[in-house]
């Protein structure tokens, strides 16, 4: 049980509340000018500790800073290093300069709000809205950890309104397209493999021999050759699970011929020993392909590597591809994720739904309720 006491000050009487935590520290809070609210706190405390929600007011004094670096640090070595490196660029750019010092306890939820507010309002250092996004989510993630150690009963970083993502439109390029491209650029192989395949660039950069199945016409994806500043990473694909991928039979023989020379755990593609490095996006090789390509067809979209990957799901789904096919060609987690991202390419498939509808009812032979009615074209 905790107590309240009297005592004396220059500005008068004053009272202090004095209790045991769970683990049996004496703690005491001072500065109590009516009895009363001395008396309501210590019901509040209590109350707390019998209900298991008890926050130690010193516990609550850890700063953002430190408990920042040993939530990062809990996960620099259980990420992909492609995916710890922009966590540690947003706390280190927009998190701890502004949150660092700042005790658990003493933060606001409309403190956290007009962060957000003022990291999305307009000026010429405005941060994207997917910055934004991942730097809420570092403040987020160390403030929901120390709810979990007991240092706060809450986290005051949930329940605020973050900006939405605006999705880009994703530009597909036709099967002349692909060709213009391919035939524009210094590796036309890598380019139409990347169109008719979908993998992701460090997939297939990372593929070796041992990886080519020519006589199925399938490749093995089970590494991920990612470049993470300035060097490459290679681990496991974005998903962690392997997958097999076909290609079609134009490309075995150009793949065929990739191969030659070449050992059994060499890789596929460049010179067999070096990964080959994403090419940079403004003066790179592919780059001045697309230049090139556009210079003779203006209607061709500016592309990046990446972007080979939505022509892939594309031209797969306009061959017939269903979209649990489409779902394990690029290696997405689930098919209602495929529809997810590319639900514009499945708008003929409603179309579909709907002429079926129509057909099925007409072989049922049910009348027609309106029979005089004007067909609205």
């Amino acid at each position: 049980m905790g107590s309240v006491e009297p005592y004396s000050t220059a500005a008068g009487r004053r009272y202090r509340v004095r209790w045991r935590t769970p683990d049996h520290k004496s703690r005491q809070k001072r500065g109590f000018e009516r009895k009363v609210d001395a008396e309501r706190y210590l019901r509040s405390v209590e109350g707390a500790i019998d209900r298991g929600e008890y926050v130690d007011p010193t516990d609550s004094r850890s700063t953002i800073a430190s408990l920042g670096a040993s939530w990062l640090a809990g996960r620099e070595h259980v990420m992909k290093p492609s995916s710890y490196r922009p966590l540690e660029s947003a706390w280190r750019v927009h998190v701890e300069p502004h949150w660092g010092g700042r005790e658990v306890g003493g933060i606001r939820t409309s403190e956290v709000q007009a962060w957000v507010g003022d990291l999305a309002r307009p000026n010429p250092k405005a941060a994207s809205a997917t910055s934004i996004l991942r730097a809420y989510g570092v403040l987020a993630g160390i403030l929901d950890d120390a709810v979990r150690d007991r240092r706060l009963t809450a986290n005051p970083a949930r329940g605020i309104t973050l900006p939405r993502k605006s999705p880009k439109p994703k530009p597909y390029l036709t099967h002349a397209q692909v060709e213009q491209l391919a035939l524009a650029s210094a590796y036309p192989t890598l380019v139409r493999f990347l169109a008719y395949t979908g993998l992701r660039w460090g997939e297939a950069t990372g593929l070796r021999l041992r990886n080519v199945d020519t006589l199925r016409r399938r490749v093995h994806v089970e590494e991920n050759a990612v470049m993470v500043g300035a060097v490459i990473e290679v681990g496991t694909p974005k998903s962690h699970a392997s997958r097999s991928v076909p290609f079609p039979q134009f490309l075995a023989l150009e793949i065929g011929r990739l191969c030659e020379g070449k050992a059994r755990d060499g890789l596929l593609f460049g010179d067999g020993h070096t990964h080959m490095r994403l090419p940079n996006s403004r003066d790179g090789w592919f780059a001045a392909a697309v230049k090139r390509a556009q210079s003779s067809d203006p209607a061709m979209p500016r592309v990046t590597p990446h972007d080979l990957r939505h022509t892939a799901a594309s031209l797969a789904v306009s061959s017939g591809a269903n979209v649990k096919a489409v779902q394990r060609m690029l290696g997405h987690a689930s098919a209602a994720m495929t529809l997810d991202v590319y639900s514009d390419l499945f708008d003929d498939d409603l179309d579909a739904v709907a002429g079926a509808l129509d057909a099925a009812r007409s072989a049922a032979s049910v009348a027609n309720p309106w029979p005089n009615a004007a067909v609205v074209e």
